[in-house]
């Protein structure tokens, strides 16, 4: 069940990060100011309402995904929670200083550390689901 969960999880997260999410949203979730957590926000909400939907087709439509509601809910809670802070792009910064990737981060590294940081969220998002 875990494959399955990851796929619809991961589907979800693909649908929200590109072609759901705005140029506005895209340019300014990373901003201090209450316009840039207001995109942050609503970006997040996207990969929830995404992840959601992609679960519940999954329940739907496949035999071997049964999965609690309360467990859910905290997973969706989670992908929103853990996609927003990633995406307020200081953590994957922090961390490539810190881990001697200053060079491959001023070269475009920084979108797959970004990218990397949410799939490991979507493993222990269906790791959860599947338990």
């Amino acid at each position: 069940m875990f494959a399955s969960l990851f796929v619809l999880l991961y589907l979800g997260h693909l649908l929200a990060d590109y072609p759901l999410q705005t140029d506005h949203q895209a340019a300014h979730k990373a901003d201090g100011c209450a316009a840039g957590w207001a995109a942050n926000l609503r970006h997040a909400a996207t990969h929830v309402v995404t992840c959601a939907a992609a679960l519940a087709l999954g329940v739907l439509v496949l035999d071997d995904v049964a999965v609690s509601l309360p467990v859910v809910v905290v997973a969706l809670l989670w992908i929103g929670g853990s996609h927003a802070f990633i995406d307020r792009r200081w953590p994957v910064q922090w961390w490539m200083n810190h881990t001697g990737q200053t060079s491959w981060a001023a070269n475009g590294g920084a979108a797959h550390v970004d990218q990397t940081a949410h799939i490991l969220a979507l493993v222990l998002a269906a790791l959860a689901l599947s338990a």
